[in-house]
């Protein structure tokens, strides 16, 4: 074979991607960083009440991507503020209280779009995309000039270690989040530095 007949069937190796542990140092925000993005959705792009409310009840109730977009208006009881959350992955469903912030967010919501089942809609009034959603989450990160991209399922990790630090019981939590497996919520409170608060005395 000669070396031109060779240099034909080279082939290029595509540049290896980056880990997520290359690009960011921890997979959840912190209470502090969620407001900012929120804030930030707050300020950009034609839907950013939209945004704002489905970056918010992500994070306040642990919704994967696929439980968030398939949020109608039948699973609100608005008069006695409840959300009815139907999990995925063969995961246990819960009823979670709304607090005066959701539930100022969901009246916001139903001004500007008075005429879908579902709560957060596309220009076409239909669900949002997985797709959508990682583009809104990526874009509000970016706009609270937080130093690594962030994703989704990072606000449902942010929920989790939330709760961890504030002390609730591990079998709430999981229950919370629909966890079926206890092991997965355990990695939240194993976490939490309140364990260790008593190891120093300066």
């Amino acid at each position: 074979m000669t070396a031109t007949s060779q240099a034909s069937f080279s082939v290029k190796i595509p540049p290896k991607k980056p880990t997520n542990a290359e690009r960011r140092s921890r997979e959840y925000l912190t209470p502090h960083e969620v407001d900012q993005v929120i804030a930030a959705a707050r300020k950009v792009g034609r839907h950013s009440t939209r945004d704002a409310a489905l970056i918010l009840f992500m994070y306040r109730h642990g919704l994967r991507v696929a439980e968030a977009v398939s949020l109608r208006w039948d699973a609100i009881n608005l008069q006695e503020g409840l959300l009815h959350v139907h999990r995925i992955k063969n995961g246990q469903p819960a009823v979670h209280p709304l607090r005066g912030p959701e539930i100022r967010a969901l009246r916001q919501l139903r001004r500007h779009y008075p005429d879908t089942p579902y709560l957060f809609v596309s220009e076409r009034g239909g669900p949002l995309t997985d797709r959508a959603v990682r583009h809104i989450v990526l874009r509000a990160g970016e706009s609270a000039g937080l130093t690594f991209p962030i994703h989704p399922h990072m606000l449902r990790h942010a929920c989790g270690f939330y709760l961890a630090n504030k002390g609730i019981d591990t079998r709430a939590i999981q229950q919370y989040l629909g966890h079926r497996n206890i092991q997965h919520t355990v990695r939240y409170t194993s976490l939490t530095p309140h364990r260790f608060t008593d190891f120093w005395h300066d």
